[in-house]
């Protein structure tokens, strides 16, 4: 594990969580039902919560990879950390696909606090939640 993984786990941001491999099949689920809510919300013309709703399909997938190693984060940031530190160093995931976390994560905060989101935005984190989620199930099978 790499050094940011060991600085999170000490701040607390990152912590062991023995019942994780219990709650991946729940996470997946979520992030099923928020990725067809964001579809949905995206043909009604609701970009905003489109954004929003596709962005937790993702933390949500991402959640369930980190569950099934047993640990647990505290922040959106220390997904990625555990996402970057348990799978792309193990060369299980792709880079892209936390760097695609990061932008949907970036673009949901938009969305939430500054009320600025678009239809290009919802679609683009539409399309990355799909395959994000595409990607955790076949890792997770």
């Amino acid at each position: 594990m790499n050094t940011e993984f060991n600085q999170f786990l000490e701040s607390g941001k990152l912590m062991a969580f023995p019942r994780g491999q219990a709650l991946v099949g729940k996470e997946l689920a979520v992030a099923q039902s928020d990725l067809l809510d964001a579809k949905a919300g995206l043909t009604e013309g609701r970009y905003k919560w489109s954004t929003i709703q596709g962005y937790y399909a993702m933390f949500h997938a991402a959640r369930a990879l980190i569950y099934s190693r047993n640990y647990r984060e505290k922040s959106h940031f220390a997904l990625s950390v555990a996402l970057k530190s348990l799978f792309v160093e193990e060369n299980k995931l792709d880079i892209q696909y936390v760097r695609d976390l990061l932008n949907a994560m970036n673009l949901r905060e938009s969305a939430d606090y500054e009320a600025e989101f678009s239809e290009s935005g919802a679609k683009a984190v539409i399309g990355a939640a799909e395959k994000f989620l595409t990607m955790a199930k076949a890792i997770l099978e």
